[in-house]
């Protein structure tokens, strides 16, 4: 082949076309005119709008791992904030509720207060009142202590009452404290009438079917007596005043191979109140003041 015959251009390869200044200015003119152009005619709009149709679907996929990363942000922010809420909502019910049963608790302890004020003025003898401290553990007595002692006069024996009626006796006294044996103990007894018949009995303490009671002792089967017979303190101790209010008839059982009948009566007095009114014993003198009783 001959030498004369062979290609000597070069290939598209090493071809170098314009020259990079040119090109420069070349495409800088022509973004220029563009510019202006677009900025002018504004023949590029359609063109974008078909861009922004087209890559729509796109952004928003690409917006949505964000997007449910904030939901789920916000959804445990606020399951968070509910739960505090909650939180101090039922806090907030319980202090309510708690003040509200505090609010009761003083409103039922003004009511007895203002009741045994009451009661008094309406009775003879001297009477202080007195607050219940606790019960005393003891499973077979049934005695509570009370805050007045020896050094507020109150006297062995002393009658303690309360709006209701005999609550019980002071059987014990000490300096700051005295311990009141209630009606319904197996040793406390009591003289009572029968406001219906006028019959005369004594009362002592006992338990039916486990509830704490008072018996009449030695009342003859025929004896007058009915279910809601009012029985009060007849007076003849020379310990309780006369007319005191101490129970209601509440059970008889008569036995024709008994000559007695077996009568139990409800106390009307408030066996667990808070409150009860200490009175001076009928036999006792009520001592002068500024002196040891």
């Amino acid at each position: 082949m001959a030498l004369e015959s062979l290609d000597r251009s070069p290939p598209p390869f090493f071809r170098v076309g314009f020259a990079p200044l040119t090109k420069l200015i070349f495409f800088s003119a022509l973004s220029v005119l563009l510019m202006f152009g677009d900025k002018q005619l504004q023949f590029t709009q359609p063109i974008r709008a078909g861009l922004s149709t087209l890559i729509l679907p796109v952004q928003w996929l690409v917006l949505q791992p964000g997007q449910v990363a904030d939901l789920v942000g916000d959804y445990f922010q606020n399951l968070d904030q509910a739960q505090k809420n909650l939180q101090a909502a039922q806090l907030k019910a319980l202090q309510q509720s708690a003040r509200s049963q505090q609010v009761e608790q003083l409103e039922i302890e003004n009511q007895s207060l203002r009741q045994l004020l009451d009661l008094k003025s309406t009775v003879a003898t001297s009477s202080q009142v007195a607050e219940v401290l606790f019960d005393v553990p003891d499973p077979f007595n049934q005695r509570i202590v009370i805050d007045k002692g020896q050094i507020k006069d109150v006297a062995l024996g002393s009658p303690v009452i309360d709006a209701g009626g005999v609550v019980g006796q002071v059987t014990r006294v000490y300096p700051l404290t005295a311990e009141v044996t209630l009606l319904t103990d197996r040793d406390q007894s009591i003289p009572v009438v029968n406001g219906r018949t006028g019959a005369r009995n004594i009362a002592s303490g006992d338990i039916l079917a486990g509830v704490p009671r008072i018996e009449l002792k030695f009342v003859p089967a025929s004896a007058d007596v009915k279910e809601g017979d009012l029985l009060t303190t007849s007076g003849i101790d020379g310990v309780y005043p006369a007319g005191l209010q101490v129970g209601r008839i509440s059970h008889i059982e008569r036995r024709v191979d008994i000559s007695f009948a077996r009568i139990h009566a409800s106390p009307l007095a408030a066996l667990n109140g808070r409150h009860v009114l200490v009175l001076q014993p009928t036999g006792i003198t009520s001592p002068a003041k500024g002196k040891a009783p």
